[in-house]
């Protein structure tokens, strides 16, 4: 990743379950049990004791993602993300001219099949990297001339990041592009991959690869909408903690994004 996607269970929180796989740090694999984790009471704006929603096979949460991503194309126009700001400014800042001075780049947004559920996969940035280190993001970065598309630009990405060969990617759809403050616009594209892939991350960019169950990063509840002060402006942010991950900014906007569609399906 190059410079574009800015962008856990603690004390309080309850195991609740649920299964991922684990990789990191770079040069160690091994499979674990992710847990699903639950604010307990009192600690925080998304604080509850128990699920109320009915519990999904990855047959119902594959179809849903399906759904929610049918018809979506990198085609233009290209739906824009809402940024959530005040006063529905995002509108008057983000105007036409300003959206045509942004860089194009992509993420890839990899679902992962493991054995009766699904996962997401992110990667912890590099202390080695010029910026957002040990941030959280998705794999991918700005568009090369040689790049046909977004989808090649996020496969690509994902390839020299973490080693995941384009071709057991299946590309599902794609999200709203993401206007970033590093002036890129992000375009992200979700794709879903089978069986045991072999994850290799690039030491230079990737300090740790590590899953999240599906249901968890798509459940509305489990999101935090906060506010980070920068020269005098509150720009609000959504944040989504699993265990020891922060995940936040740029990557917790697109999830959100994607959250909502999937919700809609429902």
């Amino acid at each position: 990743m190059r410079d574009v996607a800015q962008e856990g269970c603690r004390d309080g929180f309850q195991v609740l379950g649920a299964h991922a796989a684990i990789v990191g740090p770079v040069g160690k694999t091994a499979p674990a049990a992710a847990r699903l984790c639950q604010q307990a009471p009192g600690k925080g704006v998304n604080s509850r004791t128990e699920i109320d929603t009915p519990v999904m096979t990855m047959t119902d949460w594959e179809s849903r993602l399906r759904r929610a991503l049918t018809g979506t194309s990198e085609q233009p126009p290209r739906p824009m993300s809402r940024l959530e700001l005040p006063l529905n400014m995002d509108k008057l800042l983000l105007t036409p001219a300003l959206l045509k001075s942004l860089r194009p780049a992509a993420v890839l947004a990899p679902v992962i099949r493991r054995g009766d559920g699904l996962t997401m996969m992110f990667t912890v940035r590099s202390d080695r990297l010029r910026s957002h280190k040990g941030q959280i993001s998705f794999p991918g970065g700005r568009r090369d001339d040689d790049d046909a598309s977004a989808a090649a630009n996020a496969l690509r990405e994902a390839e020299e990041e973490v080693g995941l060969p384009p071709a057991s990617v299946e590309v599902l759809g794609y999200l709203d592009d993401y206007p970033t403050m590093t002036r890129y616009l992000v375009t992200p594209v979700v794709g879903i991959i089978s069986g045991e892939p072999e994850i290799r991350p690039c030491e230079d960019e990737v300090a740790e690869v590590f899953e999240a169950p599906l249901e968890f990063v798509l459940d509305l509840r489990n999101f935090e909408h906060k506010m980070l002060s920068r020269e005098g402006l509150n720009l609000p942010f959504f944040e989504l903690n699993f265990g020891r991950h922060r995940i936040w900014g740029a990557t917790a906007g697109m999830l959100w994004n994607l959250a909502n569609k999937v919700a809609e399906t429902a």
